[in-house]
């Protein structure tokens, strides 16, 4: 993490008072009006950056979504502190500021999201640049196999195949829910694979590296699927979200 980068928040447990109501705040929320909702959902994600349990994660909220961190605490950039690295088996090694994102051709895609947990959100817009958009740009060698994604909380990661990276329905995301994404949902940017478990939407994303053979990232080195195709991966029958 570089110097220009905000601290981080307080990683301290949340405490048993704070959590049961919490509890009550979460029921509240599955038959709260919308505008109630979307202020559940924040004080949810705001609870959850403070708490490195996960429970609050298992907690419903207005926006359908479950908050997931692997680390204790993660940095909150500012947009002008945001930098995504491309680097590896490329010709064009290249840092994207947060305003060279926005400023390149954007995709907007709705569509379910699918939790290897369980849940699903139904209709949801992501727009961003096309990460093949970026690859292309960067000069993919001819050795190539696989990304590695990284991401700036110090411990996320992820990774795809060549082919399955230069799919259309593959983003690097600015926007989700037709507004900025937040820093709870992984903002300023994260990585948007449509086609497959949400866990593969690596949050917080800063860095793409080309490699020679796929890396399996957080979550596959604890079981979960590499190729992790909705309703075709991790023993689940989900109708396919894209």
């Amino acid at each position: 993490m570089n110097s220009e980068q905000s601290e981080e928040q307080d990683g301290r447990p949340v405490g048993r008072r704070v959590f049961l109501g919490t509890l009550g705040l979460g029921a509240l929320g599955v038959v709260a009006a919308p505008t109630l909702q979307r202020g559940l959902e924040g004080f949810l994600g705001a609870v959850a950056g403070k708490d490195p349990t996960g429970l609050t994660g298992l907690l419903p909220n207005g926006g359908g979504f479950r908050y997931y961190s692997v680390a204790a605490s993660v940095p909150r950039l500012k947009a002008t502190d945001y930098h995504l690295k491309i680097g590896g088996l490329v010709d064009r090694p290249h840092t994207y500021t947060l305003a060279d994102l926005r400023a390149l051709p954007q995709t907007r895609l709705v569509k379910d999201v699918q939790c290897v947990t369980g849940w699903r959100v139904p209709g949801t817009p992501f727009e961003g640049v096309r990460l093949s958009h970026l690859l292309d740009a960067a000069g993919v060698r001819s050795t190539a196999k696989a990304i590695r994604f990284t991401c700036f909380d110090g411990t996320y990661s992820e990774s795809l195949t060549l082919d399955q990276a230069r799919r259309p329905d593959v983003l690097v995301a600015l926007r989700m829910q037709d507004k900025d994404i937040s820093h709870d949902h992984g903002g300023p940017v994260r990585l948007y694979v449509a086609p497959m478990y949400f866990y593969k939407s690596a949050k917080w994303l800063s860095g793409i590296t080309v490699t020679d053979r796929v890396e399996p990232g957080y979550w596959e080195n604890l079981g979960y699927d590499v190729d992790a195709w909705v309703g075709r991966s991790n023993g689940r029958t989900d109708e396919p979200t894209s």
